[in-house]
């Protein structure tokens, strides 16, 4: 290790982001400070919890707390706390780089936000230390782990280098700072000496905090001239999870909300619920009001944070939350958890999996709640939160219905207005007797597909589903309220209410006169199609590709052919509408001249159009656009 000061390089999305935050404007700069103690009050956590399960670790916990300090002369404010501290290599990884996922999304959204959106993307992606340049032009940090004898010492002024190098003599804990800018009242740049504005910023974003918050202010003495100095305690350390929620305030709710997230929006939703008896738990959880940048990222963090009696045991514990509920933050505090529990044990613990049933029916409880009583919120919810929520028909089965009954869909019953499957159910006309639904890449693009062509004439409404979750849960998902959930592009439809045993002479004519056609077709598409029959679906189209009853959809090969699992090509049915007059006529020419090789180009047109309509991609775009100059070019 180099025993002088070395000078280093920011990690180059580091040193945009540290570009971006100095010289962009944000209205509200005063958040620094609530990174900067919820920073401290991580580290004091994290070494108490490391002091208890560690008894050879020689710590002193017995005055664990965060300090401010202001030195108005020098213009220099300092927060300090007494907590696990950093190693050198810990200073290089998490401040020297942006050691999170998601970095080249944040800098595009930060690059395209301007004036008030900007002030919402600090919270929002947790970036902490980088805030401290918006204040300051040299940040300076001191740090020693606990544990360990040598210190860092790491020093910036946020143009794209840092120093850094060790000390022998420092306390054990951080110390960050801030070598303050000038006050510029126009840039909402206020004076951070200001006793008054530092209460008044830690009262507003940090009153919460476990740990004491203490800062030394001075007072008029006795004798003119004289002053004294006291060290006050500026948080109230109440954890909000246990004070009765007739006692805490929303805006307390929506602070401490942000102090978990690091969203800079209030929630969406507040849910506080509280276990007595056999066993114990308290949990404080939030819905947000805006999907987490990272919510669809597969190395993303997710959970609530654990503690056991007050006491802090892990961030984003995955075991209490499933997957399809990662926007879910909040704190879990249980009485009866060993404090050294580890995250392997916790996959297994008896208590944890009831709290996280407990968790999981008490969200979808609330989100149910808000469905019935509040449509503006709860369409808030949907939209943002929806897809990841659909994620849950997959695989929590014992969730099935509760997922399902605050679901909501778009359908052809309103363009614009979603609609649940109670509300489907409700509308459907007499005669029916399945819920139809179509998954596709848009709206418009089912929308226009043959396959609903019968369902309007019908009067029959048809869910539309966009999303590619959709294609994979249908499968999973067989009825609802006895109501069978049928695709209208897999299978046979016959919305006349005929079945097979009955015997209509005239669908018995047609299917003898289409027979030979029938045949004809199967052979000579037979690479692409595994069966041509009648169909009961068209109306005004020619021909459209069905999938066979149980088959996976086109879609759903495209997304396994992208993840890499190549697998056997569905063949699927091609339906020809037997009212058509492209059909009528090639029956006749079939009939006519079944030598003709013209017929052959036909048969690949017809199953060429059915391909596009549906937004398929056709083997051989250049042999179809060939064939299809040269039948026009003889129609001209």
């Amino acid at each position: 290790m180099s025993t002088g000061v070395e000078t280093r390089e920011f990690q180059a999305e580091a040193r945009q982001l540290l570009q971006l935050m100095v010289h962009s404007i944000y209205s509200n700069k005063d958040i620094f400070l609530r990174e900067l103690i919820s920073n401290a009050s991580d580290a004091l956590d994290k070494l108490r919890l490391q002091a208890l399960i560690d008894k050879d670790l020689d710590v002193d916990i017995s005055d664990l707390h965060v300090e401010i300090e202001v030195d108005r002369e020098r213009r220099t404010l300092t927060v300090r706390d007494n907590g696990i501290g950093m190693s050198r290599d810990e200073v290089v990884s998490l401040i020297g780089t942006i050691a999170k996922s998601g970095t080249a999304e944040l800098l595009r959204k930060l690059k395209e936000s301007k004036d008030t959106a900007s002030q919402e993307l600090i919270g929002q992606f947790g970036v902490g230390f980088y805030a401290t340049f918006m204040v300051a032009d040299r940040v300076t940090l001191l740090t020693r782990r606990a544990g360990e004898t040598e210190a860092t010492r790491w020093e910036s002024s946020g143009e794209g280098t840092y120093t850094i190098e060790p000390v022998d003599d420092a306390p054990q804990g951080t110390t960050v700072t801030l070598h303050l800018k000038p006050e510029d009242k126009e840039d909402q740049l206020f004076d951070y000496t200001d006793e008054w504005k530092l209460r008044e910023i830690v009262k507003r974003y940090s009153d919460f905090i476990a740990w004491p918050i203490r800062m030394s202010t001075e007072r008029p003495g006795e004798s003119e001239g004289e002053t004294t100095s006291e060290t006050v305690t500026l948080n109230s350390m109440k954890a909000l999870w246990a004070r009765p929620r007739s006692e805490v305030t929303d805006d307390e709710y929506k602070e401490f909300y942000k102090h978990v997230s690091h969203d800079w929006n209030d929630p969406l939703d507040i849910i506080h619920m509280k276990a007595e008896g056999t066993f114990e738990y308290e949990a404080l959880l939030f819905v947000p009001a805006q999907a987490p940048y990272d919510l669809f990222m597969r190395d993303a963090k997710r959970g609530v944070q654990l503690y056991v009696k007050r006491v802090f045991i892990m961030d984003d514990c995955e075991a209490l939350i499933p997957e399809y509920l990662r926007f879910v933050k909040g704190v879990v505090d249980a009485q009866d958890l060993s404090l050294n529990i580890s995250r392997e044990i916790l996959q297994q613990d008896r208590q944890i999996q009831l709290i996280r049933r407990r968790l999981v029916k008490k969200v979808l409880s609330s989100v149910k709640e808000l469905m019935d009583n509040d449509a503006e919120r709860y369409r808030t919810f949907w939209t943002q939160l929806g897809r990841a929520v659909k994620e849950g028909l997959l695989n929590d089965f014992e969730n099935q219905r509760a997922i399902l009954d605050i679901s909501s869909f778009a359908s052809t019953h309103d363009p614009e207005q979603l609609t649940s499957l109670a509300q489907y159910i409700e509308r459907m006309p007499d005669g029916q007797t399945d819920i139809y639904y179509m998954t596709g890449e848009s709206r418009t693009m089912i929308e226009n597909s043959p396959h609903l062509e019968a369902f309007k004439a019908k009067g029959y409404e048809v869910l539309l589903l966009t999303d590619p979750v959709d294609e994979m849960w249908v499968a999973s998902v067989t009825d609802y309220d006895g109501k069978q959930l049928r695709s209208i592009a897999q299978g046979q439809v016959d919305l006349d209410g005929e079945d097979e045993s009955s015997k209509d002479p005239e669908r018995e004519q047609r299917k003898e006169q289409y027979a030979p056609l029938l045949g004809w077709l199967g052979e000579t598409l037979d690479a692409h199609v595994k069966e041509v029959r009648l169909s009961t679906r068209l109306t005004t189209s020619p021909a459209c590709l069905v999938g066979d009853a149980g088959d996976m959809t086109p879609a759903l090969e495209r997304m396994y052919r992208a993840m890499g699992q190549d697998g056997p090509k569905i063949k699927r049915i091609l339906e020809l509408n037997p009212a058509h007059p492209l059909v009528t006529g090639l029956r006749e020419a079939y009939g006519s001249r079944a030598d003709d090789p013209a017929l052959v180009e036909t048969a690949e047109l017809l199953y060429g159009t059915a391909l596009l309509a549906e937004g398929g991609e056709l083997d051989e775009p250049a042999r179809f656009a060939k064939l299809l100059a040269d039948r026009l070019a003889r129609t001209v």
